[in-house]
């Protein structure tokens, strides 16, 4: 049982209690979370994943991440912006996704929105919310928060801009996936890995 700090991994190196609990955690910890992501699809796959899993665990997203892949075109937003009711029905009987009707209709409906934005306005928009300056880094799970006034911000940008299921959770959860902020624990290897050296070139 962890205390909230830290702990080995396979590997002997320590990592986020979380990203040590299954296989699929630990591949999600060590290559994705955290890491920088832009371009607007790739931040639409993001958002649309981290509103469906909204009141579920996020092992039950990335382990039908294929499955909301196939079913949402990669998530291409010019592809799933044309999708027809048909397609909706489709993705209401998919078992390889989360069939919540509000989650699907917020999908559909927020790619037929972003549709109409200029080429890397969704990138442009979301890293405008990433917080400036270093902060300390987090030793325990404790002092992660699920909320932030720059995540609540976020939020309500997009929300006004007309994406829908995007709350301020949502919105930090979608920080932390997309590396706007870092919230790998002091004695993560992945914090570890990418922290200049002594002496290394910045």
């Amino acid at each position: 049982m962890s205390d909230g700090t830290a702990v080995a991994g396979p590997d002997g190196r320590s990592r986020c209690p979380w990203g040590v609990s299954s296989e699929d955690y630990l591949a999600y910890h060590d290559e994705e979370w955290g890491r920088p992501v832009h371009g607007d699809d790739a931040l639409f796959e993001r958002l649309c994943l981290e509103a469906f899993q909204s009141g579920l665990s996020w092992i039950t997203i990335l382990r039908r991440r294929e499955g909301f892949r196939a079913a949402f075109s990669s998530f291409e937003i010019a592809s799933v912006a044309e999708f027809t009711d048909a397609d909706r029905e489709r993705l209401l009987a998919d078992p390889g996704i989360i069939r919540n009707r509000a989650k699907v209709d917020a999908t559909l409906a927020n790619a037929r929105t972003l549709a109409q934005w200029p080429a890397g306005e969704l990138d442009r928009l979301i890293w405008s919310y990433a917080p400036t300056g270093a902060r300390p880094a987090p030793v325990t799970t404790a002092d992660v928060p699920a909320v932030t006034d720059a995540s609540t911000a976020l939020a309500k940008a997009l929300k006004k801009s007309g994406i829908r299921f995007v709350g301020p959770t949502t919105a930090y959860a979608l920080m932390q996936a997309c590396g706007l902020v870092d919230d790998h624990l002091a004695d993560c290897v992945a914090r570890r890995d990418r922290e200049p050296r002594a002496g290394a070139p910045r």
